[in-house]
C-alpha cells in the first residue's frame, strides 16, 4: 500500500465515495442536499457532476431516505444515504431497526439489506441539543446492525469501503468536530476489517478505551501521564457493535485496569456495556474499579462554556487514570 497523502477527516469520506462507486455500478447515494450542494459538510462534493443518475436530492423525510434504501438493497443495489444529522435518525429508527437490520435473519440469509447509513454525530462545534448527539447506545441493542466510529482519517476510508462492501446493514457515524483534521491516506482504494478494535498505543499499567474525539484526549492524558511513569494502553475500538471483546479482554487481562472514555451521556451507554462485559468475563483481572469518562447526563447546551462543561475533557481522563492508579 503506497505511503498517500494528506487528507482531511472528511475528504477521505469523500475520496472512498468517489472510488467505490467507480468500481461498483450499483453504489448510489441520496439525501438531503447531497447532490448539487454536496451535503450540508461538503462530504458528497464534485459526485453530481460525474454521475448526475447516481446521487439523488431527497425530501426533508428521514423516513423516506431510509425506507427507500432498504427496498433497493433488497433489489441488490449498494444505497449509501446521508442523513444530514445524525440526531434525525430516530425519524427513521423503524426503518433501520426492524426493516434493515432484521431481514438477512428473516430470510434465513438469502436476502440482504447492505445499506450504509453515513450521519455525523457529536458535539464541540456549537451545534446545540438537536445536533450534537452521540446515538451510538440508542442502536447498540439491534442484533443485525453493525455501527461504525471512524477517528482518522485513515480509518474513516477503509472503513467505509469495508461497510459499503458489506452485505449488513451499517450505521457509519461520523463525528463532525472530526471533519477537517487531517492524516495520512493511501491514495488507492483499501479495506480496513469491521469488528475489529486497534490498540493504538501500547501500555502495562491501564487500559483506555476510546472513540472519536474522545481518542485524541486520551492520547494527549496519556502522554501527561507518562511523565508520572504510568504506562496506558489505549484502544480505538472503531465498531462499536459488535465490538472486539478479544482485544479488550486480552487488554485489560494485562494491565489489570480499565478507563472508558465516552463522549455521549452517561446512563445506558456503550461505556457501560463494556464495564458490565469485563465485570463479568474477566473480573478476576482486575486490580480497582472501573472508570467511565462520559458527558454528563443532559442536553447540549448552545452556550460554548456549557457544552464545554456537559462535554468530557482531557483532564476528566486524567483525573479518571490517576484514581483507578490508586488501588
Amino acid at each position: 500500500m503506497s505511503r498517500g497523502k494528506k487528507l482531511s477527516y472528511g475528504m477521505a469520506i469523500n475520496e472512498a465515495l468517489h472510488q467505490i462507486m467507480e468500481q461498483d455500478e450499483r453504489v448510489f447515494i441520496l439525501g438531503e442536499d447531497v447532490a448539487k450542494m454536496g451535503g450540508d459538510f461538503g462530504i458528497t462534493k464534485g459526485i453530481w457532476a460525474k454521475w448526475p443518475e447516481r446521487i439523488k436530492d431527497t425530501a426533508l423525510s428521514e423516513s423516506a431516505i431510509l425506507g427507500l434504501s432498504c427496498g433497493a438493497a433488497v433489489c441488490g443495489l449498494k444505497p449509501v444515504p446521508e442523513i444530514m444529522f445524525a440526531d434525525f435518525l430516530g425519524v427513521g429508527f423503524d426503518q433501520i431497526t426492524n426493516n434493515a437490520a432484521k431481514l438477512n435473519y428473516m430470510y434465513q440469509g438469502k436476502a440482504h439489506c447492505g445499506i450504509t447509513v453515513r450521519a455525523p454525530q457529536g458535539g464541540g462545534i456549537r451545534c446545540a441539543y438537536h445536533h450534537s448527539a452521540c446515538v451510538e447506545s440508542w442502536f447498540m441493542n439491534t442484533p443485525g446492525l453493525v455501527i461504525v466510529c471512524p477517528t482518522t482519517p485513515y480509518e474513516a476510508k477503509g472503513l467505509l469501503i469495508s461497510a459499503i462492501k458489506s452485505d449488513n446493514p451499517v450505521l457509519f457515524l461520523e463525528h463532525k468536530a472530526l471533519y477537517n483534521v487531517k492524516g495520512e491516506v493511501p491514495e488507492e482504494m483499501y479495506e480496513l476489517p469491521l469488528y475489529e478494535a486497534e490498540i493504538e498505543r501500547e501500555g502495562s499499567d491501564v487500559t483506555v478505551i476510546a472513540t472519536q474525539t474522545m481518542l485524541a484526549k486520551a492520547h494527549k492524558a496519556a502522554e501527561e501521564l507518562d511523565k508520572e511513569g504510568v504506562s496506558c494502553e489505549i484502544i480505538d475500538l472503531r465498531t462499536v457493535f459488535p465490538y472486539d471483546k478479544e482485544t479488550i479482554q486480552k487488554s485489560v487481562a494485562k494491565t489489570g485496569r480499565l478507563v472508558i472514555a465516552q463522549e455521549g451521556v452517561k446512563c445506558g451507554g456503550w461505556a457501560a456495556e463494556i464495564s458490565a462485559m469485563i465485570n463479568e468475563d474477566v473480573f478476576e483481572y482486575l486490580r480497582s474499579p472501573i472508570k467511565r469518562v462520559t458527558g454528563l447526563d443532559s442536553p447540549m447546551p448552545f452556550s460554548p462554556g456549557l457544552e464545554d462543561h456537559v462535554m468530557p475533557q482531557q483532564e476528566d481522563v486524567v483525573r479518571a487514570i490517576r484514581q483507578v492508579m490508586e488501588y
